[in-house]
């Protein structure tokens, strides 16, 4: 991020800080997704040359009415919408990460109607969101149905049950149908013979 980016990105913290001391209205999902991605850019962490790490686990803490409205809107749906464009942000910049992309909403008691901050962290998990067309030996990529997932972890589990790091909704599918093993001499796919 350059210098004229944070420059930007202050002046809008300024102007909207501003407006929202006057005009104490209800927060908005596009300023929630505003500063959803703002956090992604200030706390992406160029790990080499190729790879910058970005957090994937967001809560997002909201004032008593603003959570009320969040949840009356669907809170569920939105974390998922959230997270969709989060990792779409995330894909556009080249940005990498180690885990899966989770958005989360908490009531904070003492914020003013109007007023929320965002947390982020870095959760590593089995697969991530796939944000680049290169895979590496170390992390291959996989690609079900059009989806593409980057394999984090040693080992992935594929399957229907919820336990399953990769989750397929499809009744020809165990419950925990394939494992996959990454290994320094290539990658192992293991059928796990469960029904």
């Amino acid at each position: 991020m350059g210098i004229l980016d944070k420059f930007e990105n202050g002046v809008e913290r300024a102007v909207n800080n501003a407006f929202t001391r006057f005009a104490r209205s209800e927060v908005k999902p596009v300023e929630l997704v505003s500063a959803l991605r703002r956090e992604v850019d200030d706390r992406a962490a160029v790990v080499d040359r190729d790879r910058t790490v970005v957090p994937n686990d967001f809560v997002i803490e909201l004032s008593t009415s603003d959570y009320d409205q969040i949840e009356a809107w669907g809170a569920e749906t939105l974390a998922d919408e959230f997270a969709a464009n989060v990792t779409d942000h995330a894909a556009s910049q080249r940005y990498a990460f180690v885990g899966p992309v989770t958005v989360s909403f908490a009531e904070d008691p003492d914020l003013e109607t109007g007023r929320f901050t965002v947390k982020s962290s870095t959760v590593r998990g089995a697969v991530a969101p796939a944000t680049t067309a290169a895979p590496s030996p170390r992390h291959p990529l996989l690609d079900i149905d059009g989806q593409r997932y980057l394999l984090t972890g040693p080992v992935t589990v594929i399957g229907r049950g919820s336990e399953a790091d990769i989750i397929v909704d499809d009744p020809g599918v165990s419950r925990r149908h394939l494992e996959i093993r990454v290994t320094p001499d290539g990658v192992i796919a293991t059928d796990l013979g469960s029904t």
